[in-house]
């Protein structure tokens, strides 16, 4: 059965989704980073059916979502004065912060281990739906585990629109990347997970952090940790090099391959607009992810960009790596983690 999809900005809808959360269903809802599928945290067989309808592995923790300072302060213990600072630049917002976890959040939420990971959202649908049920909401990303992640009503429904219950319709997320998700429990504090607010943003508070993109030690303290994720059905390449139109011509080469390989069929290009001009073949679909001056602009259309790729029905996607500067860091982690955490690096 195909889930309701209720227009978001009406308070009835609001309860009516409250009240699903409450009965232990699952709500999509959206973020200012991505659409997020929720359940009350606190109820472990709702938050179980996270895991089994995104077929997402039980190792993989959940982010939890808060309304307020007081329910802040049911899933976290310890909260160190750093946090509060945190909290106060960048709270509601893409921030989310590892901390202690309290006992009463059942083990599943945090896949067992002893700190919690949270965060405040920004959208006022996303608070007003927490404020309404009373509950901490447990939700990741609102798609089939390790796909591109949702932007978008439609991207939720093509997923997960007939294991669902609700999905609230805000229209497309703002940001279209998730929250930054970084460490406090460790020292200088760690960026697992880069997103909506910038390495450079929380080093003029921190000074100094750290970032830990992998899991070397087989723990995932985050989401996004895997190796392979946010990967279209397409083969993902990514292209790296200090001189861009160096690696354009590699990546042009690549396509040539390619095509002298047979039965390919269509090859999709991600790109800046400038270097569009570039990618004119037969053969190719070239879709321009923003421009060199604006990565936000880039981090808004990646998902979409993918998700819309695959309808076309391409068979390969190659994609040149941005700067890691600002939010082009996260850019960088979710189209390194499509391809496999590879990179084609031109010298």
């Amino acid at each position: 059965m195909q889930a309701k999809v209720l227009k978001a900005n009406i308070s009835e809808n609001i309860k009516i989704a409250a009240n699903l959360i409450l009965r232990g269903k699952l709500v999509a809802f959206p973020t200012e980073t991505v659409y997020g599928l929720g359940a009350d945290a606190t109820n472990s067989e709702a938050v179980s059916r996270i895991f089994t309808v995104k077929e997402r592995p039980a190792f993989d923790p959940l982010i939890v979502h808060v309304a307020s300072m007081e329910m802040l302060c049911m899933v976290a213990k310890g909260i160190p004065d750093i946090a509060w600072t945190l909290i106060d630049a960048f709270w509601p917002g893409p921030l989310t912060l590892v901390l202690s976890k309290k006992d009463e959040i059942p083990d599943i939420v945090t896949a067992g281990l002893p700190t919690i990971a949270v965060r405040m959202p920004r959208n006022k649908v996303a608070l007003a739906l927490i404020k309404e049920s009373g509950v901490p909401i447990a939700a990741p990303s609102a798609n089939s585990f390790s796909r591109p992640s949702p932007t978008s009503v439609n991207h939720v429904i093509d997923d997960l629109g007939s294991k669902i219950d609700l999905i609230l319709d805000d229209g497309p997320a703002q940001i279209g990347i998730e929250s930054t998700v970084l460490d406090l429990t460790c020292s200088p504090p760690s960026i697992l997970r880069p997103g909506g607010v910038s390495r450079e943003s929380l080093e003029r508070i921190l000074r100094k952090v750290s970032v830990s993109l992998g899991n070397e030690d087989n723990v995932f303290r985050a989401p996004g940790q895997m190796k392979q994720h946010y990967a279209p059905r397409a083969k993902m390449m990514l292209f790296v090099g200090k001189r861009r139109k160096k690696v354009i011509i590699s990546m042009r080469e690549r396509i040539k391959e390619l095509g002298k390989m047979g039965k390919v069929g269509k090859i999709g290009v991600m790109v800046p607009e400038e270097y569009l001009t570039y990618f004119n073949n037969e053969n190719v679909v070239a879709v321009g992810l923003g421009s060199l001056t604006s990565t936000e602009a880039a981090a808004k259309k990646l998902f979409e960009t993918m998700r819309a790729l695959d309808k076309i029905g391409v068979n390969y996607i190659l994609a040149l790596a941005p700067s890691k500067k600002g939010i082009g860091l996260a850019i960088f982690d979710r189209l390194f983690k499509a391809a496999g955490s590879q990179l084609i690096e031109v010298d």
